[in-house]
C-alpha cells in the first residue's frame, strides 16, 4: 500500500495485481534497454534489468467528508479472454478494508473509463447473480463513455459491460456525469479522451497542492 497527502486529502493505493515485464503490448517504445537509461525508475518502477513494474490498482480519495474509490480493477470470478485476468480470486476487498475502507464506507465509485481492469469490482457474484459491491455508493460514469460502450460490440475481453456495469445501472446506483464534473470542493474531472472516447482523469486540489489521477491517460512513469 502507498499513500499520499494532497493538502488535507489522503490518497491510498490498493493493489490487486502486480507484475514485472509483459508491457510490450501497451508500451512498445519502452524496451528494457531504453528503460535502463532512466535510472530514477529503479527499483520502484522497474527492476535492475529494465523490465517495467506494472500494477492493477484502485485509489481511494479521502477528503475527510468523502470517500471516493477511483477505478475498481479486474474483480473476482469474471471470465476474461486475458488468461491472467480470468476467474481471479484475490483479497482486494480484504486489503481495502485493512486500509480503513470497508465497502460500506465508500460513498462514490468513479471509473475513469469502462475497460475491464477499471470496472471489475463494481460488482461481485452473490447468490447466482452480479450485485453492486459498494451498496452505499453512487457509481459515476462519464456520459460519453457510457454512450459508447453501452452500444459497442463485445470488445474481446469478455462480457465486461454485462457483468460489471449494467448490474449497477439496473440497481439504480449509476449516475452519468459530464467529463468536467465537480465531485466536491477538492475533486473534479478533466476530460482526457483518446484511450477511450470518454476517458476522464481526476484532479485533486487542496490547500495549494494539486495532483492528477491519470487513469490510462498515462500507463507508466516512463512515459
Amino acid at each position: 500500500m502507498m499513500q499520499w497527502r494532497i493538502g488535507k486529502v489522503t490518497v491510498t493505493r490498493i493493489v490487486e495485481l502486480e507484475a514485472v515485464g509483459g508491457s510490450k503490448f501497451i508500451l512498445p517504445d519502452a524496451p528494457p534497454e531504453a528503460c535502463r537509461e532512466i535510472a530514477w525508475m529503479a527499483p520502484h518502477f522497474m527492476d535492475e534489468q529494465g523490465r517495467l513494474r506494472m500494477s492493477v490498482h484502485a485509489l481511494v480519495i479521502d477528503t475527510g467528508d468523502r470517500r471516493i474509490l477511483v477505478d475498481t480493477c479486474i474483480g473476482n470470478d469474471k471470465e476474461r479472454s486475458v488468461p491472467a485476468w480470468s476467474n481471479l480470486q484475490t483479497r482486494f476487498l480484504d486489503d481495502l478494508e485493512a486500509a480503513g475502507y470497508p465497502v460500506e464506507s465508500i460513498d462514490t465509485v468513479l471509473c475513469t473509463h469502462l475497460h475491464e481492469d477499471h470496472v471489475g469490482w463494481n460488482t461481485r457474484w452473490v447468490d447466482g447473480r452480479w450485485v453492486p459491491t459498494f451498496p452505499n455508493a453512487r457509481y459515476l460514469f462519464a456520459e460519453r463513455e457510457w454512450a459508447y460502450w453501452s452500444e459497442a460490440e463485445d470488445d474481446g475481453y469478455g462480457p465486461v459491460i454485462d457483468d460489471s456495469v449494467r448490474p449497477v445501472v439496473d440497481a439504480g446506483l449509476a449516475v452519468l456525469v459530464g467529463d468536467e464534473a465537480v465531485l466536491c470542493d477538492e475533486v473534479r474531472l478533466q476530460p482526457t479522451p483518446g484511450h477511450t472516447p470518454g476517458h476522464v482523469s481526476v484532479v485533486i486540489e487542496s490547500e495549494g497542492q494539486r495532483a492528477l489521477i491519470t487513469g490510462d491517460f498515462v500507463h507508466h512513469p516512463c512515459q
